[in-house]
């Protein structure tokens, strides 16, 4: 008889790691959004152009200050580790 040991369920064995990856992806990538889109909406006298690239500034440097410096430096993460 069977006592239980092969069909115990263990999370962190049968849940792909690059999940994580990816829902940490689109929580940062979102924050960085909403507040580009904050900041922007404050700054009605420019043109619609310089607006856009303002926009995509403020993203991309709120992207790169957590990859690289808050969760390359502070929390002293590797980006693609190896899991194995």
């Amino acid at each position: 008889m069977d006592d239980g040991r092969k069909i115990v369920h263990i999370p962190k064995e049968s849940w792909p790691s690059f999940t994580w990856y990816a829902i940490e992806f689109a929580i940062v990538l979102a924050v960085c959004m909403l507040v580009a889109r904050e900041v922007v909406g404050t700054l009605t006298e420019l043109s619609p152009e310089i607006q856009n690239y303002i926009w995509w500034g403020i993203t991309g440097l709120i992207f790169l200050a957590w990859y690289i410096g808050i969760r390359g430096f502070i929390l002293k993460k590797k980006i693609l580790k190896n899991r194995y």
